[in-house]
């Protein structure tokens, strides 16, 4: 897929996902795109999985040493992949939540746009569990709040091609969550960069037996105090904000 200075991987954080993954790796390959797969402390069995996988042409392992969450994972994978020499990453969840039948639209619209944030907003089925669903529109309004704009349609949806070259300036300035709180506050910070981002609906799906990390209570703590300090950030920046749309 490399054109013109356009040549995008996909990275996928994994921890213990042996038994979705290579359909996942699989659907990726299938459509030409190079897979980095970021062990994220996993288990002999998944590491064995992914040690397989990696004999297969353009599929790459990072392994990392302990786990650092999910976030962690996706910023180690989004560094390595630019030493690997590609421009933009798709960020892949391991455990086959995402409908890869709109890839070619997303790859598409990156190359098209090449500085922009290509993010996915989620297309529900009747597998989602109501009770993250709901809790999610909280999330949406605080990052309305924090954004003093709507520009943001879903923060928590982790298929998005990033631009490597702005999405490594962030990391090398900011310390960001390296947990559930990474995919919410990455869009807003970069939104207060004045990110292009462009919005692409995704279908999602919850498997019956599919393997969830996220703690409710931890999680939910984290990303209370991420949304807090983002409130805090956004005041001291809200005068440059707002003055940037009014001169636009």
């Amino acid at each position: 897929m490399a054109e013109s200075g356009f040549n995008p991987c996909a990275v996928i954080p994994v921890y213990n996902h042996e038994r979705p993954l290579p359909g996942v790796v699989g659907e990726l390959r299938g459509a030409g795109l190079p897979c980095l797969l970021v062990d994220d402390g996993s288990n002999a069995t998944c590491a064995a999985v992914m040690d397989e996988l990696a004999q297969q042409a353009d599929v790459h392992l990072l392994r990392l040493s302990a786990n650092l969450g999910k976030g962690g994972a996706v910023m180690a994978g989004l560094r390595e992949a630019a030493r690997l020499g590609y421009s933009h990453a798709l960020q892949v969840d391991a455990d086959g939540q995402h409908d890869l039948s709109t890839l070619d639209r997303f790859i598409a619209t990156a190359r098209a746009h090449p500085q922009a944030l290509v993010c996915g907003y989620p297309q529900y089925d009747a597998s989602v569990p109501k009770s993250r669903l709901y809790a999610r529109y909280l999330t949406h309004v605080w990052v309305w709040i924090n954004c003093l704009s709507l520009q943001v349609r879903d923060s928590m949806c982790g298929f998005r091609v990033y631009p490597l070259p702005p999405t490594l300036a962030l990391l090398d300035t900011v310390k960001l969550g390296r947990r559930m709180d990474f995919d919410t506050e990455i869009l807003v910070r970069m939104a207060w960069r004045e990110q292009p981002m462009h919005w692409l609906p995704t279908r999602v799906h919850y498997p019956a037996d599919g393997l969830s990390h996220f703690r409710l209570w931890h999680d939910n703590l984290l990303i209370s105090g991420m949304h807090a300090r983002l409130f805090f950030g956004m005041l001291l920046r809200a005068p440059r904000i707002l003055w940037r749309r009014l001169a636009a």
